[in-house]
């Protein structure tokens, strides 16, 4: 008896992520929030309230990176975490110019 295939595109959950894909993708979150991070701390130092917004976001961007490859469920978070993220950006560039 063989175990029937999920749907395509999907990996099969009995089976190991032989590209280690799921990894590099939650490292690659963590080095994002890291990032975030260090940029937040030096901003913070000229200017306090850019700073703390930069800061702020870290742990909004290392939870995405947790439920990033998790599933085609979660894309619609993703794109929202990402919109917010870049929209917060964008506000700090242009409050302090």
């Amino acid at each position: 008896m063989t175990a029937t295939p999920g749907p395509p595109g999907q990996p099969d959950p009995g089976q190991p992520d032989r590209g280690l894909a799921r990894e590099r993708t939650s490292l690659a979150w963590t080095r994002t929030a890291i990032s975030f991070a260090a940029v937040g701390g030096v901003v913070l130092k000229r200017e306090v309230i850019p700073g703390l917004i930069l800061l702020a976001v870290v742990p909004a961007i290392w939870l995405l990176g947790r439920v990033a490859h998790t599933g085609p469920e979660k894309l619609k978070l993703v794109t929202a975490t990402i919109v917010a993220v870049a929209l917060v950006a964008l506000g700090v560039v242009f409050i302090h110019r």
